[in-house]
């Protein structure tokens, strides 16, 4: 398969603010991911800025992933989370996920992934915002690998109340 799709969602009870919502895609550098990879990091919008998810400076995870913010960054606490411990969080996860196999680690080289990333404006606490893009990466992830939810669950699902409607 050409490309990989999955969404994550992760709140903590009825705490809104530090949400974590990721939408990726997993797919081949050659493919219709590795061209959306590429312009991600070619264009770049005043207020989205596209980032590259890091372990730490200067140590990128493979499969290479690009961030995108998914609302327009206000100011600079949502910016430092979002180049802090939400880009942390997603590097990390994106290893974790080739280390437990969920990933096989010999596409690791030529896969790479697209990762748009939720950060509320309202994100208060910096460890909730990591802990929880971690967790909602990794179910994004898994999602993708393992082509969940199926058809079946959708429809069983398809009228289970949103959190935010």
């Amino acid at each position: 398969m050409s490309m990989f799709i999955g969404e994550g969602l992760v709140i903590e009870g009825s705490d809104l603010k530090n949400v974590a919502h990721i939408d990726l895609m997993i797919g081949s550098k050659e493919g219709p991911v590795g061209a959306a990879f590429a312009k991600a990091l070619a264009t770049q919008v005043e207020g989205h800025t596209n980032l590259l998810a890091v372990v730490s400076p200067n140590i990128v995870c493979k499969p290479a992933t690009v961030m995108i913010p998914k609302v327009t960054m206000k100011g600079s606490k949502q910016v430092l989370q979002m180049f802090g411990p939400a880009q942390a969080a997603v590097a990390r996860a994106v290893v974790d996920s080739v280390v437990e196999g969920i990933i096989p680690k010999a596409e690791a080289e030529n896969w790479v992934i697209v990762c748009g990333v939720f950060i509320d404006a309202k994100a208060d606490n910096n460890a909730k915002v990591y802990k929880n893009n971690y967790e909602a990466v990794k179910l994004a992830i898994r999602h993708a690998m393992t082509g969940k939810p199926t058809i079946d669950e959708i429809i069983a699902k398809k009228e289970t109340k949103h959190p935010f409607e």
